[in-house]
C-alpha cells in the first residue's frame, strides 16, 4: 500500500487531454485497439467533451462480475424478472447490470426505446420484480403510474437498484420511491471511468458499501490532496473520515486508473457492518461532487441537500435550481411544479421556510404549471447555473 501512495494521482481531466491529442481513445489502453470490443463513454464534462472508455472482453466480465455483486447485496436470483427502463445508448448506464442479469439467469426486459407507460404495461405483463433505473425516473415512472390507475404497491415489483444519482441514499426520496412501490430501494454507484464500484446490502440502508475485492479505496483533503484513509495505511483504523474519494480498479486491466480522483465527497465508516461484511461504507452514499459545492449567502450547500428538503414535500412533482453568480453572495432561484390538487402558494411558503430553518437564508421559490419542467430517464440535471 505504501508503494501506491507514493503514486500520482490521475483525473478525469488529464485523460480528457490525453484523448483530445492522441483522438480518439488516448494512450491509457493496455492492450491494441483490435483487442477492444466495447466502448462507452461519459455524458460529457462542461466543455461538451465526453470521456471514451473501451472494454476488452475480460474487461466486460469484470464489469459484469462487479454488478453480480451489487446483485446477490439486493437478494437477487435466477427466479427474478428485472425491468432495464434505459435508453441503451453509449452512457454505461445499465449495460453491465442488463447482462449480469442474465449470466445469473434472470429474466431480463429492456425498456430502451419506449415510453413511460409503454414500459409500465411491460412491467406489469411480465410480472417484474426488479427494476434498475436512475431515483428521478423511478420516481417518474410512479407519477405515470398513478396517471393511469396502476396499483405499483399491489405489482409484483419488491426491489429497485437505482444508480447515477445522489437519491438513493437520501432517506426523503428513498421514502417516496419505497412508498410509491411498496418495494425496497437499494442504491449502487459507479463510474464509466472506474466501474460498478459500491453497493448496498440488505441492512444498512443509506449507506453503500465499497467492493474492496475489485477497488483500492482512499479518502483525501480535497484542497490538499493529503490522505485521510486508506486501507493497510497507518490511517487505517479511521473510524469515519470525510473528504475526496480516490479509487483504483483491480480487474478492468484494459482501461486502468490509478489513483483516481472520482471528486465525490464522501463520509467513510469502517468497521464490522450488521451484514457481516469490514468493506468500508460511504455512509449517505455520495455526499455532493466536490466541484459542485453552492456557496449561497455564506453556506455551503450540496444539491444533495437541496434535494433533501424538496423530497419531504410530495406535493412537488419536479423542479429545478437556478443559482445566479458565484461568489459568496450568490442567489438560488428555485422553481416548483406542484403536484394535481396541490396549493402553489401553500407550498412556496412551506419550502421556503424549510430552507430558512435549514440553511438561514430565503431562497427566490417560484411555481410553474404542471408540465412544465422537463423529465429523465438517465441522470437528472436539475441544477443550472448563471453568471
Amino acid at each position: 500500500m505504501n508503494d501506491l501512495l507514493r503514486a500520482p494521482f490521475l483525473t478525469r481531466q488529464e485523460l480528457l487531454d490525453d484523448q483530445a491529442s492522441r483522438p480518439p481513445y488516448g494512450t491509457n489502453l493496455s492492450y491494441p485497439v483490435e483487442d477492444y470490443c466495447r466502448l462507452h463513454q461519459t455524458s460529457g464534462t462542461t466543455s461538451g467533451n465526453p470521456l471514451r472508455c473501451p472494454d476488452r472482453a475480460e474487461d466486460w466480465e469484470w464489469w459484469m462480475r462487479c454488478w453480480e455483486t451489487v446483485f446477490r447485496a439486493a437478494n437477487v436470483t435466477r427466479s427474478d424478472r428485472i425491468l432495464f427502463p434505459f435508453s441503451f445508448g453509449p452512457f454505461v448506464g445499465f449495460w453491465a447490470a442488463f447482462e449480469s442479469a442474465v449470466g445469473i439467469g434472470c429474466l431480463a426486459l429492456p425498456g430502451g426505446g419506449m415510453t413511460t407507460s409503454a414500459r409500465l404495461r411491460l412491467m406489469m405483463e411480465n410480472e417484474a420484480t426488479v427494476i434498475c433505473c436512475t431515483p428521478t425516473y423511478a420516481m417518474h415512472l410512479a407519477q405515470v403510474a398513478n396517471e393511469h390507475d396502476i396499483d405499483l404497491v399491489a405489482s409484483s415489483v419488491r426491489a429497485l437498484i437505482v444508480a447515477g444519482e445522489p437519491g438513493g441514499s437520501i432517506p426523503a426520496t428513498r421514502k417516496v420511491v419505497e412508498a410509491a412501490f411498496g418495494a425496497r430501494l437499494y442504491d449502487h454507484v459507479g463510474m464509466t471511468e472506474v466501474g460498478a464500484y459500491a453497493y448496498e446490502c440488505a441492512t444498512s440502508p443509506g449507506s453503500v458499501h465499497i467492493n474492496e475485492v475489485e477497488f483500492i479505496a482512499e479518502v483525501i483533503d480535497p484542497v490538499t490532496a493529503k490522505s485521510l484513509w486508506s486501507r493497510g495505511a497507518s490511517n487505517e483504523a479511521a473510524a469515519t473520515v470525510d473528504g475526496e474519494l480516490v479509487l483504483t480498479n483491480l480487474g478492468r486491466l484494459g482501461f486502468p486508473v490509478l489513483r483516481y480522483r472520482t471528486g465525490d465527497h464522501v463520509r467513510l465508516v469502517t468497521g464490522l457492518c450488521a451484514c457481516g461484511s469490514h468493506f468500508a461504507r460511504l455512509e449517505g452514499g455520495i455526499i455532493g461532487r466536490t466541484d459542485d459545492m453552492l456557496v449561497i449567502r455564506g453556506n455551503n450547500v450540496y444539491p444533495s441537500a437541496i434535494e433533501a428538503i424538496l423530497r419531504e414535500f410530495p406535493e412537488i412533482a419536479e423542479y429545478r435550481v437556478i443559482v445566479s453568480g458565484r461568489d459568496t453572495m450568490a442567489d438560488l432561484r428555485i422553481e416548483i411544479e406542484p403536484a394535481k390538487g396541490a396549493s402553489a402558494d401553500d407550498l412556496v411558503d412551506a419550502v421556503t421556510q424549510a430552507f430558512r430553518d435549514r440553511f438561514n437564508f430565503r431562497p427566490h421559490v417560484y411555481p410553474v404549471h404542471p408540465g412544465t419542467l422537463p423529465r429523465f430517464e438517465m441522470k437528472a440535471r436539475r441544477i443550472h447555473r448563471q453568471p
